[in-house]
């Protein structure tokens, strides 16, 4: 038998205030509904509904993807591979033409 499971997630704070200050100088205001994870167990199926936002009549669809998907690199290692290209960058030189 299919058990299909759900999740809700919350909107981040500061993505919601982010919205809230937008539509606050068109003298609106948002309907906000939150998305959630639909998974079918015992299997690697998911889909990811995203949160609904409703502006005057006009459905906007948002993800807020750093609540559901762990990062696969750390953003400390992704600074350090960053930097670390830039030192790279620098340092290289092409010596020869290719055609």
């Amino acid at each position: 038998m299919v058990t299909i499971k759900n999740e809700k997630i919350e909107m981040e704070e500061a993505l919601k205030n982010k919205i809230e200050f937008i539509c606050s100088f068109c003298n609106t205001t948002p309907i906000i509904y939150n998305g959630g994870i639909k998974m079918i167990e015992h299997t690697n199926l998911q889909y990811v509904e995203p949160h609904r936002i409703i502006i005057k009549g006009i459905t906007f669809l948002v993800f807020n993807y750093e609540n559901v998907v762990e990062p696969l690199v750390s953003k400390e290692l992704w600074k350090q591979c960053q930097v670390q290209k830039r030192k790279n960058s620098r340092n290289y030189k092409q010596d020869k033409e290719y055609i």
